[in-house]
């Protein structure tokens, strides 16, 4: 997959793995990772999917309808990723932060769904709920945090309640923090997320 790695100057931070939205690339989000953590590694990766010319990491059939094939696979694929870039720039595999927005955080969250220990934790903005109907890993000691918009017009409110209760059954500790715009990814969301980060940090 194509990225970028960055490497922090504190091994002992987690790793940021940095996703982005629907037309986004590998550069979107480093100015994010910055205000989250300036001495963490950083993951930034782009998705393999083309919608009309704009990168994805998995296909819908409209908007809002996942395309729930695509996304198992690319879940698969992104996770295989995941372990051999821990393997080539020699960070710690189980203690990967992600940080996605809008399809970047449909990916995160499709990994927590997923994988067990794809990931320490998560920073997601504006997120749906990946796949409904299935049974969701054991999530306990992982951390999530949930950025919504009250007005947002793609990601409903109830979209994102239901994400922080499934997370939460699967014995996940979230955090659901409402903004009252719409879908854009906003500067007081990400102070707040880093806010919550450093909490998380001094556990």
């Amino acid at each position: 997959m194509k990225h970028i790695f960055n490497k922090g100057t504190n091994s002992d931070k987690p790793t940021l793995l940095l996703l982005h939205g629907t037309g986004g690339n590998e550069l979107d989000l480093l100015p994010l990772a910055g205000r989250i953590d300036d001495e963490a590694s950083v993951l930034s990766v782009r998705g393999n999917v083309l919608e009309n010319g704009m990168p994805r990491f998995f296909r819908r059939l409209a908007e809002g309808v996942f395309d729930e094939e695509d996304l198992i696979f690319r879940t698969y694929e992104l996770n295989q990723f995941l372990d051999e870039a821990a393997e080539k720039y020699q960070f710690d595999r189980d203690n990967i932060i992600a940080i996605g927005y809008s399809n970047g955080a449909n990916i995160a969250a499709s990994l927590l769904f997923h994988y067990e220990n794809a990931l320490k934790g998560a920073i997601l903005h504006h997120p749906m709920v990946p796949r409904r109907g299935i049974d969701l890993p054991d999530l306990a000691g992982k951390s999530v945090f949930i950025a919504a918009g009250a007005n947002d017009p793609i990601c409903s409110p109830m979209e994102s309640s239901e994400l922080q209760s499934l997370l939460e059954k699967a014995n996940a500790e979230v955090e659901l923090h409402w903004e009252d715009r719409g879908h854009q990814l906003t500067f007081e969301e990400v102070e707040v997320a880093a806010k919550w980060y450093r909490k998380l940090e001094t556990k």
